[in-house]
């Protein structure tokens, strides 16, 4: 089968091979070409030490020299251009404690985590695959490179990355691939928790965000976060999770749905989350199971609390996870919601007719009493949009 390599990676090939050297792409983008996807990188592998790439090419970066990595930039684009290596004894369960560079090519696939990812393409020799990386491609397969126990040794995060790659390819993992899983997850504890979340979340953006299951029936969570582990063992609705948009808050929010506000917070937290994403599952938590009633006055309070995207967001949650029973309600509440934004209301205190700046100029006194008398005016324009004047709301700030 005929790969097409973009044109910049097959001449950085083809002038490697001119200089007497192996170069093929390698990896993910081999994997997704042969599911017929679009890579999302194409990563070069080449007999070719670093010092040797970098006399060849005129524009190089040293992105990763210490491992035989180096960037070689060809219109306008990076392609990463890495040595044969075999790893040396992995110390820590993450990285390797040094490189040995090789002119195998073998050796340098024999390192790599799972067949699928363990194959290289180039138009000169074709597909080089040694472990059946094709064969489990159309068996939907994940299966370690060699001894799955070793793979997962020398590196604890493969765990979750095989759990990963099954949500995204919706593919099964080899059995002794998945007892391996089970009893290297102790080994959980010396991966990151940065690197733990991103795996987390591109499984849950993932086509199957389902599989997320098996980082419990796996064992593993526990060695995440022990109160992540209890979110899982309580979860339910697993297979409503996919009728949310792939995005993170809101898949992270469906999986949580279940917890207590603050202790989604401090799983997210934990698992370091950024802060935007942690406020929007902390407000979709919230207010996901409360039923808005179909008035606009109660509308309006709730829009004002949020912003418009993760109010829409919200109405779609509740339309995935609510009871049937509050579907007629919730239909009238987009539909009031539509005339609300049609009608231009006043939903924040920055579109008020009358600010606290304009009440000290009228003889208000700067103070603590002014956000009150603020605040009273804000619930009486929710109430009555049409109140949202500034004569109407000076008359009512002087009464007040």
């Amino acid at each position: 089968m005929k790969i097409l390599v973009p044109q910049a990676a097959g001449e950085i090939m083809e002038q490697l091979n001119t200089h007497g050297f192996e170069a093929y792409v390698v990896g993910g983008c081999v994997r997704d070409s042969l599911l017929m996807r679009t890579p999302e990188d194409w990563d070069i592998t080449t007999s070719a030490n670093p010092e040797q790439v970098k006399a060849i090419f005129p524009r190089t970066v040293d992105t990763g020299i210490q491992h035989g990595t180096v960037t070689v930039l060809a219109d306008k684009v990076g392609y990463e251009v890495t040595t044969y290596r075999i790893d040396g004894e992995y110390e820590d369960g993450r990285h390797p404690k040094s490189v040995e560079f090789t002119r195998n090519l073998t050796e340098d696939l024999r390192r790599r985590d799972f067949t699928i990812n363990a194959m290289a393409y180039s138009d000169r020799d074709g597909l080089v695959d040694i472990f059946d990386g094709q064969k489990d491609l159309q068996q939907g397969i994940i299966r370690c490179v060699g001894n799955a126990q070793d793979r997962f040794t020398e590196d604890a995060l493969r765990i979750l990355r095989a759990i990963r790659f099954s949500a995204q390819l919706g593919f099964d993992i080899e059995e002794e691939t998945k007892k391996a899983i089970t009893v290297i997850a102790p080994n959980m504890l010396k991966v990151s928790r940065e690197r733990i979340q991103v795996e987390l979340t591109k499984l849950l953006v993932s086509n199957h965000p389902e599989k997320i299951v098996e980082v419990y029936e796996s064992k593993i969570a526990p060695y995440i976060c022990e109160s992540f582990n209890q979110a899982l063992k309580t979860f339910s609705g697993v297979e409503r999770l996919k009728l949310l948009p792939a995005n993170k808050h809101m898949r992270w929010a469906g999986l949580l749905r279940h917890q207590l506000p603050e202790v989604s917070v401090s799983i997210l937290r934990e698992l370091k989350l950024d802060n935007d994403t942690i406020n929007q599952v902390k407000t979709l938590v919230s207010l996901w199971n409360e039923e808005i009633p179909a008035k606009k006055p109660d509308i309006r309070k709730v829009m004002s609390k949020l912003t418009p995207e993760l109010f829409s967001d919200l109405l779609l949650f509740q339309t995935i996870f609510s009871e049937k029973s509050y579907l007629d309600t919730l239909k009238m509440v987009e539909e009031y919601a539509k005339e609300i934004i049609r009608d231009g209301d006043c939903i924040h205190r920055k579109d008020m007719a009358v600010t606290g700046k304009e009440l000290i100029e009228a003889g208000r006194k700067p103070g603590p009493k002014i956000g009150n008398v603020l605040d009273t005016l804000f619930e009486e324009v929710i109430k009555n949009p049409e109140h949202n004047q500034k004569d109407y709301l000076m008359n009512l700030a002087e009464k007040l």
